[in-house]
């Protein structure tokens, strides 16, 4: 018994270790994660998952105690799938993707080196490490528009007349937007993150605990609708005295706590008994079944270790330097000529290698292009990325009063349509990703296509192409411009984006 007991103590030991060298070797993946939570208010919470997550192990003490640990090579076998996804994350710079990497391998190294028992018993506080990735950007615009819809109905049906377009409305005591920081993005997740950490906790049948889950989403969002709603008609109400400043906000948040009081305690009637506690009598049962298994661990290291050196070796190849790259416009072609500029508003895109801007007419229709020039994507300087957009949330001049996506026959297929407006003038947009030769508007399979790219070593750019011209009332004289500047320009657009590269190339020789 004695040298059972030593042998769980020593395979103990080797999971420490190979945890401890899993932070090592991610270490920047850690640290990025801990960077989003100390400057973001949405994740902050990311602070107090691996917390939670040991004190949810130590309430599981007493059947720990009786479980046996025992080295499963059956682990290895999936070791190398978020291995690879981190390297793939990691070639084109996706965030989200390699922390999910890092985090899916935790669980793993727990299954190598104590057992698929111990993983069942602690499956749950294992489940909730995910929530220590900063995640759910992407569903921002759909609550967005969401807010928006949900709001405007409930004030057609409180008798007020309003005006829609898009996520802004006007009512007759003032204009509201739908931004950002109204689309519920922070009481979804926290909401989610305490309803799974509620579910857990108080319930012990998997039906009971999927549906608190499933509740815990659909509540927040339902009332951070109802909260826009409320705001809206005191502001209405008080002659726009109230709700429009720092109180809007606290209406918010103490809104929310109320919600999340309802929330427990509609819970708190379906509220189950805890799983007994195992007799003592059962604990001889927690001995391994053998001698450590050094030989797994040496491989579990191996694997583990193999995915950032294979990112380093990656990364020798690191492109041209920015000033190696000139990226330019045709001057005239297919009957298009470069005339002024008819706007004064360009996308907001960050970090870009090299970018190019410029107008052209045909007849009565006036177009201007923006290509944002990405040689690899990196920290900092990523053609897919959320602080990619066509105009910042609050700007002073310009509003997004529409995004879609639509289809364009003779161009690059689908792409991005969005509508902006300002004060004295309305544009039509279409934006797509070009990456190695292949048009997409789907920044998911954009970001395989880099991935493809580097790993193949061609070292192609990324490339982010905008048209748009001046919107039409009519909605259909605007959208042929572009549907024809596409046609006639497109080819010579890839020309000039083929030089830059050859260009480059021949410089970085």
């Amino acid at each position: 018994m004695q040298m059972q007991a030593s042998g769980v103590q020593q395979q103990l030991l080797l999971f420490v270790v190979a945890l401890l060298s899993l932070l090592a070797f991610y270490h920047q993946t850690l640290a990025g994660m801990i960077d989003i939570w100390s400057r973001s208010e949405t994740f902050a919470h990311g602070f107090l998952i691996f917390p939670i997550v040991l004190f949810l192990v130590w309430r599981r003490r007493e059947h720990l105690a009786v479980t046996p640990v025992a080295a499963d090579a059956r682990a290895l076998w999936l070791l190398p799938l978020p291995g690879l996804l981190w390297l793939l994350a990691e070639v084109v710079d996706a965030a989200v993707i390699r922390q999910l990497g890092f985090i899916a391998m935790i669980p793993l190294l727990v299954w190598a080196l104590l057992g698929w028992a111990v993983v069942r018993q602690i499956a749950f506080p294992l489940f909730f490490l995910i929530f220590a990735v900063p995640m759910g950007e992407g569903l921002i615009p759909p609550l967005m528009d969401f807010t928006a819809v949900f709001t405007v109905s409930l004030i057609k049906l409180s008798g007020i007349p309003v005006y829609v377009e898009g996520t802004y409305f006007s009512i007759p005591s003032g204009n509201w937007s739908v931004v950002e920081a109204c689309s519920g993005i922070r009481y979804l997740i926290a909401s989610l993150t305490m309803g799974a950490l509620y579910a857990y906790l108080n319930y012990t049948s998997l039906r009971r605990r999927i549906l608190f889950i499933l509740f815990a989403i659909a509540l927040p969002i339902l009332a951070n609708g109802l909260r826009a709603y409320m705001i809206v008609m005191i502001a209405h109400l008080s002659d726009m005295k109230l709700a429009l400043g720092v109180d809007h906000f606290i209406y918010g948040w103490v809104f929310f706590g109320i919600v999340m009081l309802l929330m427990f305690w509609i819970g708190s009637f379906w509220r189950e008994e805890p799983e007994p506690v195992p007799a003592p009598a059962g604990r001889a049962g927690a001995a391994a079944g053998g001698a450590p298994r050094y030989g797994l661990f040496a491989l579990l290291i191996l694997l583990l270790a193999a995915w950032p050196v294979a990112a380093q070796l990656l990364e020798r190849d690191i492109g041209p330097e920015r000033e190696r790259i000139a990226l330019t416009l045709p001057e005239a072609a297919a009957g298009w000529q470069r005339v002024e500029p008819f706007t004064d508003w360009q996308p907001d895109y960050r970090g870009m290698d090299a970018e190019a801007l410029g107008f052209f007419a045909q007849g009565e229709a006036s177009v201007g292009v923006y290509l944002a020039y990405y040689a690899r994507p990196r920290q900092g300087a990523e053609l897919i990325n959320s602080q990619n957009v066509m105009i910042a949330q609050k700007h002073p001049v310009w509003h997004q009063v529409g995004e879609s996506r639509v289809s364009v026959e003779g161009g690059p297929g689908r792409v991005i349509q969005t509508r902006l407006k300002s004060a004295a003038q309305r544009l039509l947009i279409h934006d797509w990703y070009r990456i190695g030769g292949h048009h997409t508007a789907n920044p998911y399979l954009g970001k395989l296509l880099e991935a493809w790219e580097r790993l193949r070593g061609n070292g192609r750019p990324s490339v982010g192409i905008v048209i748009f011209t001046e919107e039409d009332p009519a909605g259909s004289t605007d959208r042929e411009a572009l549907r024809r500047f596409q046609r006639d320009l497109l080819p010579r657009l890839e020309a000039r984006i083929e030089l830059a590269w050859q260009r480059s190339r021949e410089g970085d020789g």
